[in-house]
């Protein structure tokens, strides 16, 4: 925090903690996303750079896709204006974060209008990874094409769900994996990684994505 906000702290306790309680309060009722892409906005509005880089890495974590991001920035054009958008881009540009590269962000644009119209619709083929940097039996976690993925094998078939948490849409790191039960960090949900069910406390299952094996190469549809 700055020297001035220590200052405030210590001079006016009370009041500020009623002013945090109320910040805290006044977006309860806002799933993470939302409330993080809105703190987003606000750094950004006010320029900012270390609370902008704060909130950004924590709306990434909390599930907020690349794509997301910059669409919450477009979106508050009216109030922030060129200058400040283009403040932020430069900022997100220099942390070097993964998928906010112009290819993978068409990648994910690509997958989720193919999404949007119909969940059988054809998507396209990514090549991911090689059959044999996986053994048999094993589950890796990989990021491709600006989507992280789990990934189990069993003997030739290879079994691909989406790494973010059906609840929240939080990501869910390959630490989170025991043995072949994938619990989300935030909430606790547990997934069967090989098959995508959901154990507890809730009943939506891992987005599983259909895959194929070409000359050596695991293919991913999405």
């Amino acid at each position: 925090m700055s020297d001035a906000l220590n200052y405030l702290l210590a001079a006016r306790p009370e009041a500020m903690t009623h002013y945090f309680a109320f910040l805290k309060d006044a977006g309860k009722h806002l799933d993470p996303k939302t409330r993080n892409l809105i703190s987003v906005i606000t750094k950004v509005d006010a320029q900012t750079e270390p609370g902008f880089k704060q909130y950004l890495k924590r709306a990434l974590r909390d599930g907020c896709t690349p794509v997301e991001v910059i669409d919450a920035l477009l979106m508050a054009f009216p109030t922030l204006g060129l200058t400040k958008i283009i403040w932020a881009t430069n900022i997100i540009l220099s942390m070097n974060l993964p998928g906010f590269d112009p290819l993978t962000m068409k990648a994910q644009l690509t997958g989720e209008s193919e999404k949007a119209e119909s969940d059988s619709a054809e998507g396209t083929w990514h090549d991911v990874m090689t059959t044999s940097a996986l053994a048999d039996g094993q589950t890796t976690r990989v990021d491709s094409h600006g989507r992280g993925l789990f990934i189990s094998r069993e003997g030739d078939t290879f079994a691909v769900f989406d790494s973010h948490c059906s609840h929240q849409r939080t990501d869910v790191p390959l630490s989170a994996l025991d043995d072949c039960t994938l619990t989300c960090p935030k909430h606790q949900w547990t997934f069967d990684v090989k098959t995508g069910v959901c154990h507890k406390p809730g009943g939506s299952p891992l987005q599983r994505y259909p895959a194929n094996v070409v000359g050596g190469r695991v293919l991913v549809q999405w």
